[in-house]
């Protein structure tokens, strides 16, 4: 049977999994995080997931993880050498992305914001967008070159609704879902009208600025004339993004498996160290 390789990315509200066999995702998990699992409550769950689906933990021969959350990466790698007898690949300093990041300081940028970029890079070519509606949403630029140039980030739906709802008394949080019509008739649907829109609207703003960048960049890194700002591919990926980007103008795809995917190229350019 061909090794499988478990992909996983630990956000700070959901962890998504993904099972790869060669270039095959056979599988893959949304699940709430928990920043108290111990590695042992790992192995249980994993199992489970993976029993499902009619394989074993031990059928894993690998496995490679992408965190924002760094109390649960050391319970990852210790789950990964008790149970897999391996060690852990984790996206970070030292592992090869083949992604150059031109910021202040590469180490502070999220390691699901690398793994993103090089998913879009190798989908798209550059120079691209990445946009992420995850806890935060998430702006990455990447160059013509293929570099990480940077990005921007915002409150993401779930936690703007959450910190609306908790301040204005008579607010009461909402199921999110389409909007009836941008004028609601009700506090629910001007609630969602007022997200879904809004949010829209921001993205909309962000990406056509950052397009704007990308494109008026000249051989020195100057800003130029703007240069058909609008052809720059732009590509969304996470939890709430296909809610949001049928009411935007600049998203032009949406791929909620771009994580893992670029979590799998990555193991792929480390795999024979």
């Amino acid at each position: 049977m061909t090794s499988l390789l478990l992909a996983i990315d630990i956000g700070n509200t959901h962890t998504v999994s993904g099972l790869y066999a060669g270039d095959d995702l056979l599988e893959h998990w949304r699940a709430a995080t928990d920043t108290h699992a111990t590695a042992d409550q790992l192995a249980v769950s994993y199992s489970s997931l993976l029993v499902l689906q009619g394989y074993k933990l031990t059928d894993v021969r690998q496995l490679i993880l992408s965190s924002v959350v760094p109390s649960l990466v050391g319970q990852y790698q210790s789950m990964t050498e008790r149970y897999l007898e391996t060690q852990a690949l984790v996206v970070g300093p030292g592992l090869k992305t083949g992604l150059p990041v031109l910021t202040n300081n590469p180490h502070e940028v999220g390691a699901d914001r690398i793994v993103n970029a090089v998913a879009a890079l190798d989908l798209l070519g550059g120079p691209c967008v990445v946009v992420d509606f995850g806890t935060a949403i998430t702006f990455c630029a990447i160059s013509a070159q293929g570099e990480y140039l940077g990005g921007a980030i915002a409150p993401g739906i779930e936690v703007s609704l959450e910190a609306l709802t908790a301040r204005a008394a008579r607010l009461s949080r909402v199921d999110l879902s389409e909007p009836e019509a941008v004028i609601g008739k009700t506090t629910a649907g001007s609630l969602r009208s007022g997200v879904i829109y809004g949010f829209a609207g921001m993205v909309d703003g962000v990406v056509k600025r950052m397009r704007k960048e990308l494109a008026g960049q000249d051989e020195k890194g100057q800003l130029a004339a703007d240069a058909g700002s609008e052809k720059i591919a732009t590509i969304a990926t996470g939890g709430f993004a296909e809610m949001v980007v049928s009411h935007t103008e600049t998203l032009n795809l949406v791929d909620p498996l771009l994580t893992l995917k670029g979590l799998k190229l990555v193991y792929e350019r480390n795999e024979k160290n």
